[in-house]
């Protein structure tokens, strides 16, 4: 199945440029299989974060979209609360089985405030903004993903 997929880096200091790209760049190598339609890095401003994923989902016809960063305590982290704004459904799924699954390699997994769900026909999925934490998020949810946009696309026979 090509899905077309969209990748968001939610960082200040890779936006000025100030450190290398490293989990969306990770993220580009997972998804190789897939159609990357686009990847973009934004600073962590929950309007410019919305803006993007609503375009991405909305213009540039992504049916996935995978936000690495901004998922955590910190002041400005703010990705949850852009994703939540801009999806109609939530899918907390996703989202419990990397945190149930990566508890068992670190503690701080709970601490992760990462959501996922659905706009329109789009799979918006924040991943955390370590590539360490990408990797194994990455690994728990890739083997759901066909099945989900399938399903997203209107197809819903279970044979």
């Amino acid at each position: 199945m090509s899905i077309r997929v969209g990748i968001v880096t939610v960082s200040d200091r890779c936006t000025r440029g100030e450190q290398d790209d490293k989990s969306g760049a990770l993220l580009k190598e997972l998804c190789r299989d897939w159609d990357l339609c686009a990847y973009e890095i934004v600073p962590d401003e929950q309007a410019r974060i919305e803006q993007t994923l609503k375009k991405l989902a909305d213009e540039t016809g992504c049916q996935l979209v995978f936000t690495t960063g901004g998922t955590g305590f910190a002041p400005r982290d703010v990705t949850p609360e852009a994703t939540r704004a801009v999806i109609h459904k939530e899918a907390p799924g996703l989202c419990e089985a990397m945190r149930m699954e990566t508890l068992k390699q670190t503690k701080f997994a709970i601490l992760s405030r990462a959501v996922a769900g659905i706009r329109n026909q789009t799979l918006i999925i924040n991943l955390p903004g370590s590539p360490k934490g990408v990797e194994e998020c990455f690994a728990i949810i890739r083997p759901v993903l066909p099945h989900a946009l399938a399903l997203l696309a209107g197809n819903t026979n279970h044979d």
